[in-house]
């Protein structure tokens, strides 16, 4: 089929996992005026053989839920919602390969030509052989680390540095295994852990490289740093208790380094507590992007959401660009396609 002709009726979308993202976006498939659910991928077996809409809490959609994946390539849809909490790189390539064009949360995609090259090579022709499309996006990176930073540019003839700083208020996150096994809250302070430094590396890195490169500037180098503040005082947060001394706040920051100087950053600053030691300059839940140049600009972007409904609300942030760049990668000519390759997309309410 022409990828053109894609354009001309609903399209035929499976949601690969559905959790706190992944039933966002389930949703909103079902919601959506011009895509049909064709299939659920699911991982728990206790989820397996239920109706699609038990799990974003939808009316019955007539859609059975399935943990196999000879299950989905059969179904000859247009394209897979991709989000479970990593790639697989066996079950990418089947899908890209069956006629199934993805769009992926995953992260690991954002820049090509970083990518080892057997695994580009061997994604690349699964695309070649199904005809399809894989693109790799979500609120950040992607959206704030791409989109907007490209935006912005656009009023430029001269750049001498372009930040994005994000700030996330986790201290009503009710979810103490992420935030003390996985993140390091409510530890006494020590080295910064490299593997976070690495993990934030890769995943915030190639986004920067993909500006740069789309800049004609391409990037000498990435490094990564991170600190640490602690909590002035005990307090009790909804993952639990956090007490006085411990991890409070972490800061990682990403420098995309040219010519020996700073010409793009990332810098994440999570915390669970205000009052901390140091005491660091909070701003609420969000992003705030400068732009050093001809045509300088100082843009926040909050969350206007309170505190005890973000866990609710965010979700959405990363779902629903998934969701609306489904016709643009179905459309796109086959292979890895970025936020540079795809042509702006938008919501289609109508």
């Amino acid at each position: 089929m022409p990828r053109s002709a894609h354009r001309d009726r609903p399209l035929r979308v499976v949601q690969w996992a559905t959790g706190n993202i992944g039933a966002r976006s389930l949703r909103a498939v079902l919601d959506h005026s011009r895509m049909v659910l064709a299939g659920v991928r699911v991982h728990s077996p206790d989820k397996a053989g239920r109706d699609a809409g038990e799990l974003c809490g939808s009316a019955p959609t007539g859609v059975t839920t399935t943990h196999r994946l000879d299950d989905v390539l059969a179904l000859g849809a247009d394209c897979v919602l991709y989000m479970p909490r990593a790639a697989d790189l066996d079950e990418l390539c089947a899908l890209l390969a069956s006629g199934a064009n993805v769009v992926a949360t995953t992260g690991g995609f954002h820049h090509p030509a970083g990518l080892d090259p057997a695994v580009r090579s061997r994604v690349e022709a699964a695309c070649e052989q199904g005809g399809t499309s894989l693109h790799d996006t979500g609120s950040s990176p992607g959206f704030i680390t791409e989109a907007v930073p490209l935006v912005l540019a656009s009023v430029q003839r001269r750049l001498e540095h372009l930040s994005i700083h994000e700030y996330a208020d986790l201290s009503q996150r009710s979810s103490p295994e992420l935030l003390f096994d996985v993140m390091g809250f409510g530890r006494a302070p020590a080295a910064f852990d490299e593997g976070r430094l690495a993990h934030v590396q890769g995943s915030f890195g190639p986004s920067l490289r993909l500006v740069a490169d789309a800049l004609g500037l391409p990037l000498d180098s990435v490094r990564a740093r991170g600190r640490f503040a602690t909590a002035a005082r005990t307090t009790e947060i909804a993952a639990g208790i956090l007490r006085a001394g411990t991890v409070a706040a972490q800061r990682t920051t990403l420098t995309g380094l040219r010519g020996g100087r700073a010409l793009l950053e990332f810098q994440a600053t999570w915390y669970c507590a205000r009052d901390l030691v140091p005491a660091w300059d909070l701003r609420p839940t969000g992003w705030h992007l400068t732009v050093d140049g001809d045509a300088p600009l100082d843009v926040d972007m909050r969350f206007p959401v309170p505190l005890e409904r973000l866990a609710a609300v965010s979700p959405g942030y990363t779902a629903h660009r998934a969701v609306n760049a489904v016709h643009a990668v179905c459309a796109a000519a086959p292979g890895i396609r970025t936020t540079v390759d795809l042509p702006p997309f938008t919501a289609v309410f109508g």
